[in-house]
């Protein structure tokens, strides 16, 4: 058996984040770059069941960082990773986060993390 990585781009999250008082009135979007290191079952089945169903753990994450309302992008990375590593078909991950705007002059910042 082989192993693959499973990349979800551009998974785009609108909630708090931030430590100003007024970031912690206002959603603002942070965009996520998983890649999920699997190992290749589904590409032999063709089945659902033999992978990380992502639609629903980008549905997870969405939901994990809305209710969690992180003052860092780095706490927002461990939020996301964790749930990744909870999924038992995800051997590795890492999560790269963005933040744009957060900084007058500074398209973004980000933070990635590995687990």
């Amino acid at each position: 058996m082989s192993v693959m990585t499973l990349e979800l781009d551009g998974l785009l999250v609108d909630c708090i984040i931030g430590d100003l008082p007024d970031e912690r009135t206002r959603a603002q979007r942070l965009r996520l770059d998983v890649a999920l290191v699997v190992d290749d079952a589904a590409a032999e089945s063709d089945e659902l069941a033999d992978t990380v169903d992502y639609a629903s753990l980008a549905g997870r994450i969405r939901s994990a960082l809305v209710a969690a309302r992180c003052r860092m992008i780095e706490r927002a990375a461990k939020v996301a990773l964790d749930l990744c590593l909870a999924d038992p078909k995800v051997g590795k991950a890492r999560v790269k986060v963005t933040k744009s705007g957060a900084v007058p002059g500074l398209e973004s910042a980000s933070v990635t993390l590995e687990g």
